[in-house]
């Protein structure tokens, strides 16, 4: 497969990192030359300088030979033109375009059926803003996904010593849930990613993945030892796209609302186009004005100002005040690491959320959505297995997945199934399967080759 990523910031790097360790053909374009010594410094794959929507630049990519055209530059314009071009150079590759400014919101469908004939726009802001509301619905949650048309939960939590699940061995699993079906995908231990099997230990402190039926999350949460009360009172600090997403959509929620914003402008346009939302001209890290606000009575703090330190800050006062709950945006890949040691467990970030959007569509076979966890780590990937696939009709543990691989969940028409070994794949099968990062050539071959008839 051969992949031109336009655009080397922090999303194209990220993608092109993935995509050599899988060992695709990967050109990536960027104007700047100091941001393509970074690419080529530390990465296995071709660099361009020039322009994306260069005609001239991307014949010099190959772009007739290319399948993909990611474009992911900071200007939503230029990646626009860069597809319209590629468009006209290669109607047959296919093109993905990060969009954010919400202007284009209502264009999404024209842009697919209609020159530039983009396949896939990509906004993170709406991703992000999802996973916000997501974490805060779900008690305990330091990351959410769907899958399955969202009657498959997939939800991130740590485990404290009060679990009645600390020290349980998975094989105990079902006998302590009371027969509910539960699924545990992984489990991060000391900054280690762990595929767990029947006899592997939960303890506290662990990171755990798991996957169940939406309607029986509640149940499963509370087996897990979350219980919280719901969210009723939110400040938002950071007034820009994030934030102003956010803000409309809890406005249809029983949740009131606050939003702290720096620039005096956009406090105006906030407070003109929210209907319910408090807007208060101010610096969200600014202990003062947290405690004159009385942040210690809001239920959630949600930190997505443009400003990474300020919102890591801002988060740590929170906390510091008595905040059961604080969502942090980060930007920087290099700052993931840090934040459990420094205490701040629910993170969200907008380039994160683009990587999820645009690895379903670089994988072989009919994946329908990927999702990375964990600092990339490993991915969730939801994929449809074919009639022709040579992995139907036989039992799980004769398909070949392979070790540091699991098939967490198979859904059947209307029915969730939470397989085990002896498992039959049937066609048309939704598929969940999380794999850690170093397998994932291995699962996209059985994606490719058998799920899908070439």
């Amino acid at each position: 497969m051969k992949v031109i990523i336009i655009g080397a910031g922090e999303v194209g790097f990220h993608i092109a990192s993935h995509l050599a360790r899988e060992n695709k053909d990967v050109v990536v374009v960027d104007k700047n030359p100091e941001t393509l010594r970074r690419v080529s410094d530390n990465l296995d794959v071709q660099v361009l300088q020039g322009s994306g929507s260069s005609p001239v630049v991307l014949e010099e990519a190959g772009i007739q030979s290319a399948e993909i055209v990611l474009a992911v530059t900071n200007s939503d314009e230029a990646n626009l033109v860069a597809c319209l071009v590629a468009n006209i150079l290669s109607p047959a590759t296919k093109k993905l375009a990060r969009i954010r400014n919400a202007d284009y919101d209502g264009y999404h469908e024209t842009f697919r059926e209609k020159a530039p004939h983009i396949d896939t726009v990509i906004n993170p802001d709406i991703e992000v803003v999802k996973t916000i509301l997501g974490m805060m619905k779900v008690p305990g949650a330091v990351d959410v996904g769907e899958f399955a048309d969202g009657r498959i939960k997939f939800v991130c939590i740590y485990l404290d010593d009060r679990s009645p699940l600390n020290g349980v061995q998975l094989i105990d699993l079902p006998g302590r849930l009371g027969g509910m079906r539960l699924l545990l995908a992984a489990i991060m231990r000391d900054e280690e990613l762990i595929i767990p099997r029947g006899k592997d230990e939960l303890l506290a402190g662990d990171l755990v993945y798991f996957i169940t039926e939406s309607e029986q999350l509640e149940k499963t949460l509370d087996a897990l030892g979350k219980q919280e009360a719901p969210i009723k009172r939110v400040l938002i600090i950071g007034g820009g796209r994030i934030g102003y997403r956010l803000a409309s959509l809890l406005e249809d929620e029983p949740i009131s609302c606050k939003i702290i914003e720096k620039d005096p402008a956009k406090c105006d346009k906030l407070a003109e186009r929210l209907n319910k939302a408090v807007v208060l001209h101010g610096d969200g890290s600014d202990q003062g004005l947290l405690a004159e606000e009385n942040v210690g009575d809001m239920d959630a703090v949600v930190t997505v100002t443009s400003d990474e330190e300020t919102n890591i800050l801002a988060s740590l006062l929170a906390r510091r005040m008595g905040i059961r709950k604080c969502i942090t945006r980060i930007s920087k890949f290099s700052y993931f690491p840090l934040m459990t040691t420094i205490g701040i467990e629910q993170v969200v970030s907008p380039r994160l959320s683009a990587i999820n959007g645009i690895l379903q569509h670089v994988r072989r076979g009919k994946v329908l959505s990927a999702m990375s966890i964990k600092g990339e780590q490993a991915e969730i990937l939801e994929a449809v297995a074919m009639e022709t696939s040579a992995i139907v009709s036989k039992p799980l543990r004769s398909v070949g997945v392979p070790k540091g691989a699991l098939v967490a969940a198979i859904m059947r028409q209307d029915h969730i199934i939470i397989p085990s070994g002896e498992t039959i794949i049937a066609p048309d099968d939704r598929i969940i399967i999380v794999a850690r990062r170093e397998v994932i050539p291995q699962v996209e071959k059985i994606l490719a080759v058998k799920l899908e008839f070439f």
